[in-house]
């Protein structure tokens, strides 16, 4: 015990040991104030194993990944501690190493670990040696020089386009307080500090005014404010936000003037981030502009742009936002990182305005996009988190640009830094899982004990004991989907009206809900061993989107408690759930598996699947069971098929192809891709840009010949085909191809078929070639890439 309340205790006393500043501005500025994590012990079966697979799997990893792929090499390179030129890919990878520092930082302050400590002391090292004598770090530019990428000119010369000099810097400065607060060792510290006082003197008003093209240091510079005290920080958040836009990139979110904008554009990790960086600036600013314009951002994101997951980010062509209800689910971005960010966000917002429609949002994000990220055993991660696969969607172990991993394993340490929130006279009971905190409130602290088992039941005992008797007021969220609301706006819906009530008593007498803001607010006089208990019933929810989200027409998806449910392919016949019809009147079954996926509740029910005939109708096959899991669960097992929403008309299913030539043929090609298998699923795209169904491309391969093969089940005498290219003009790196060649296999040599009709190169329609006919047990497909663009193909058919 005593070791125990070291832990949770050790960061107050680091950060009032600051400065005098420090202990007078140790404060978020904003009306709720945050319970931090290092006060909340998690001790449930579901984020508390998380949170250790983190601290064993994930943060060691990711420390690892970055020795290997040569990011924690390059700041050795830059303080001449070795040789050699940058050696990463990307001269923002300095940012994902500050992550790790963080994350690790977090990490040890629930667990303490001597060995990953002095670990943590090395890399600052070479950090610090990396630093040039002014503060200057950026190692990419140490390094290899001025100009020497396309991204990168002089000092700061280009930092309001991409050379994310000052994002690295913002992670830099969140690392370093992490670490500060986690240690007590001023060595990372102050490394940010000599940094930050050399961007305050060059960068500002009447010096050099820019911006961020990736927003970030404004979130690292409020708290290296809140930690130092020193307003310098503070008022440098501002400037770069103020100086922001107009005349600039809507990617970048610099078109207009931050508190001008009114709907969420472009980059969607770059949004959030300054949407959070504008709330944290706006509570210790006082700024209402920056208030009324996320107010309104929040809502053209909610009601318009958000996918049911939680996450955020339609388009992959600019990792960001598209128009409003365009939310595809096979090409979803919702980035992992996106969805992190939005947590971030959402989680400022409830503290500005005390409501529970940001933590609905937040919980979503939370349980459903976000936890996706990351795999069960903590070592493979996604990128993008779609929401329907045909299979060639898998976590990977690292990534070339890897934001997700590390910002993943400093994310999930933080998560019991969510559960709780405070005022003078107010505890906030905001998300729902079994803990011990300890709160203080003024003079008092405050014990509160959650016993629960959720998000698997909804049944909740929360024993509050204060150390001293006192009146104050406990407020327990009462989630929206408790409350017959799926989601704040219209975007989502529940089909039906919830039949069981909430119930709420304290010390066994049963009290009347009224939910102001979403919260059942219980004000006593409060006494050690009291004990509520609040009961919020899980049914399984039908949810529709608005008629407008054209990809959901004709299909629902499932709900139970915070999480939504995917059919995935390991549980259901034949491996195959994208055809797969279901029927609204089906019951819906709830079965707890300890055995499945770490334990987890499963839906069953049944379905029919949808097939294709020769004749090229569609008809109904047999019913059968269907089995559902959590979505963030999916892809544990393997790749292979996966969808969120669920039809409920066969025209609105992808139905089992019928058995032709192609459909039956084994596929190869120059470059094997998961995608392969798309092109011969019999889906006609609407268009050469048609991203919502999935198709196989060589990017980012060009000016070369290329091909694709199809090998028969037996020998068939063949004369016609049909191609369908892939062109994801006027943003991606895919064109139709400069010319294309049909072969055939004949005594184990590839010849040209005899054209009869010409090769054509068509965008947005078919190009159909005849040819004599030919007996044969393969085609091969030639295709050769412009110069500098690649190509791809949605679909190929064989007559």
């Amino acid at each position: 015990m005593k070791k125990l309340i070291v832990i949770l205790v050790l960061p107050v006393l680091i950060m009032a040991g600051c400065s005098e500043k420090a202990g007078e501005k140790e404060s978020t500025g904003y009306p709720i104030q945050p319970v931090p994590f290092t006060d909340v012990r998690v001790t449930d079966n579901f984020w508390a194993p998380r949170i250790k697979t983190n601290h064993e799997v994930t943060i060691p990893i990711a420390i690892e990944q970055s020795t290997i792929t040569g990011r924690i090499k390059n700041f050795e390179i830059a303080g001449g501690m070795a040789d050699g030129e940058f050696c990463s890919t990307y001269p923002f990878d300095d940012s994902d190493v500050f992550k790790i520092i963080e994350g690790a930082s977090y990490s040890l302050q629930t667990f303490p670990d001597p060995a990953l400590e002095a670990k943590l002391d090395t890399l600052i090292g070479k950090i610090g040696a990396a630093q040039e004598d002014d503060g200057y770090l950026y190692t990419y530019r140490t390094i290899m020089g001025d100009d020497s990428h396309p991204w990168i000119g002089k000092r700061w010369e280009k930092t309001h386009l991409l050379s994310h000099e000052l994002y690295n810097l913002g992670h830099m400065y969140e690392a370093a307080v992490a670490h500060y607060r986690a240690t007590g060792k001023r060595n990372f510290l102050d490394i940010a500090i000599k940094s930050a006082d050399l961007v305050n003197d060059e960068i500002g008003w009447g010096k050099i005014e820019t911006y961020p093209g990736h927003q970030e240091i404004e979130i690292g510079l409020v708290k290296l404010y809140i930690v130092t005290g020193e307003r310098k920080y503070l008022d440098l958040a501002k400037f770069f936000l103020d100086v922001r836009g107009p005349g600039g990139e809507e990617y970048s979110q610099s078109h207009k003037k931050v508190i001008d904008q009114r709907e969420a554009v472009g980059h969607a990790v770059r949004a959030a981030y300054m949407y959070t960086g504008m709330a944290d600036v706006a509570a210790l600013s006082n700024d209402q502009g920056y208030i009324n314009a996320i107010n309104q951002i929040w809502e053209d994101i909610v009601h318009k742009k958000m996918y049911v997951t939680g996450g955020i980010g339609a388009s992959g062509g600019n990792e960001g936002f598209g128009e409003p209800y365009h939310l595809p689910n096979m090409s979803a971005y919702c980035e992992t990182c996106a969805s992190i960010a939005n947590v971030f966000w959402n989680y400022r917002m409830f503290l500005h305005h005390g409501e529970s429609k940001y933590y609905d949002v937040l919980e979503r994000t939370l349980y459903n996009a976000l936890l996706s990220g990351v795999s069960l055993s903590g070592d493979r991660f996604f990128y993008p988190n779609v929401l329907e696969s045909a299979g060639q969607h898998r976590r990977q172990a690292w990534f070339g640009c890897a934001c997700c991993p590390s910002n993943i394993s400093r994310f999930i340490p933080s998560v019991p830094g969510y559960v709780y929130a405070k005022t003078d006279d107010e505890i906030y009971v905001n998300i729902y899982l079994d803990n011990s905190a300890s709160i203080e409130k003024g003079d008092n602290r405050v014990e509160v004990v959650q016993k629960t088992n959720y998000p698997w039941d909804g049944d909740i005992e929360i024993t509050v004991n204060p150390a001293n008797e006192e009146r104050f007021a406990l407020k327990l969220r009462i989630p929206g989907w408790a409350r017959d609301v799926a989601i704040p706006g219209n975007l989502y819906s529940f089909t039906d009206q919830k039949d069981e009530e909430i119930r709420l008593s304290v010390n066994g007498k049963n009290i009347k809900i009224g939910a102001d803001d979403g919260y059942a607010t219980v004000k006593r006089k409060w006494n050690k061993g009291d004990i509520i208990k609040l009961v919020l019933p899980m049914p399984v929810r039908k949810v529709i989107a608005d008629e407008r989200v054209e990809a959901d027409r004709n299909k629902f998806s499932l709900q139970r408690g915070p999480l939504m449910y995917c059919a995935e392919w390991a549980d259901n016949p034949d491996d195959q759930v994208l055809s797969l019809v279901f029927d609204h009147a089906a019951e819906l079954n709830v079965e707890y598996r300890e055995d499945m996926l770490g334990g987890a509740a499963i839906i069953k029910t049944v379905a029919t699947p949808a097939k294709k005939t020769l004749y090229n109708e569609v008809v109904a096959g047999d019913p059968d069971e269907a089995v559902l899991i959590p979505y963030h669960l999916w892809n544990n097992r393997g790749p292979g098929e996966m969808k969120v929403w669920l039809p409920d008309t066969i025209a609105s299913a992808r139905p089992v192809p019928a058995p032709t030539i192609a459909s039956r043929s084994k596929i190869t090609a120059s470059k094997m891709t998961s995608g392969l298998s798309t092109i011969n699923d019999q889906y006609e795209p609407k268009h050469s840009n048609d991203h919502e169904w999935s198709y196989y491309h060589w990017w980012p391969d060009n000016n070369s010949w290329e091909w694709v093969q199809y090998d028969f089940e037996q020998a068939e005498k063949v004369s016609r085909v049909k191609v369908y290219w892939f062109d994801d003009r006027p943003d991606g790196g895919c064109r139709i191809p400069d010319d294309w060649e049909l072969q055939y296999l004949e005594r184990g040599k590839w010849l040209p078929v005899k054209a009869t009709t010409a090769y054509t190169i068509t965008r947005d329609d078919w190009d159909v070639l005849e040819f004599k006919p030919v007996n044969t047990t393969a085609l091969r497909l030639r295709v050769k890439l412009s110069e500098n663009f690649s190509s791809g193909i949605h679909e190929w058919i064989v007559e």
